[in-house]
């Protein structure tokens, strides 16, 4: 029997806005299993990102629940809620997110560093060169392609081997051809560590790719399909 890793009951978010409240998600329940893979779909505005943020526990949902690894995340305070994250959670942004100071290898080192690892640099140059960067480890992001830095972004989220990945539009500023490549290696990670995938994406080839999809209109789960 599969091993839960999140759940959401009931989640609903509301925000003040001149014209009165505004609710931005209605009522989204959903479950995951470990190794699961979800693409979360819909025209910008419909939600994606905040649904997401609510489900990594980056925000507070207004109604609702979260249970992500066995956590009940509305009983936590944010410093209760970020350790939770950094023991579980990998997140990969469509800006990548990597820190200019850092060169390739200590950007996947840091997180690793912070949990205090020993291993830190051995383990962040074996995941390099797993994405295919063995030969760029000292090279800044302003030395790297799009398509490197997002893998260089795709290592230091595996780095923590997460429980959950999420992805913010990993692929919206690659090219088709290093979107594929990016898309297969979030995949075939996903298959070798069973990680949990949810994806935020506009790109329905991506979406389709994942094990089931879910899609979002004015905050209303209007289509939720699996193969």
């Amino acid at each position: 029997m599969s091993e839960s890793i999140l759940t959401a009951r009931n989640l609903s978010k509301v925000v003040p806005s001149a014209e009165g409240e505004l609710t931005i998600l209605h009522d989204l329940s959903l479950a995951l299993q470990r190794g699961d893979s979800l693409a979360i779909v819909g025209s910008s505005g419909s939600g994606k990102s905040t649904l997401l943020g609510l489900l990594a526990g980056l925000d507070q949902p207004s109604g609702g629940s979260v249970e992500l690894a066995g956590h009940r995340l509305a009983e936590l305070d944010e410093d209760q809620r970020a350790r939770v994250r950094a023991a579980h959670v990998g997140f990969v942004f469509q800006s990548f997110q990597l820190l200019d100071s850092l060169d390739a290898l200590e950007n996947v080192m840091l997180p690793l560093e912070l949990e205090g690892r020993g291993d830190a640099r051995e383990r962040a140059r074996v995941l390099l060169e797993r994405v295919g960067l063995g030969q760029r480890l000292s090279h800044y992001p302003r030395q790297l392609s799009g398509g490197e830095q997002q893998r260089v972004a795709i290592a230091r989220a595996f780095a923590a081997e997460p429980d959950v990945l999420f992805a913010d539009e990993p692929t919206g500023n690659l090219d088709s051809a290093t979107g594929e490549r990016i898309s297969d290696l979030l995949f075939e990670l996903n298959r070798e560590r069973r990680t949990t995938l949810v994806l935020v994406t506009h790109d329905e080839r991506l979406a389709h790719r994942c094990q089931r999809h879910i899609r979002l209109e004015s905050g209303h789960l209007i289509d939720h399909a699996e193969p």
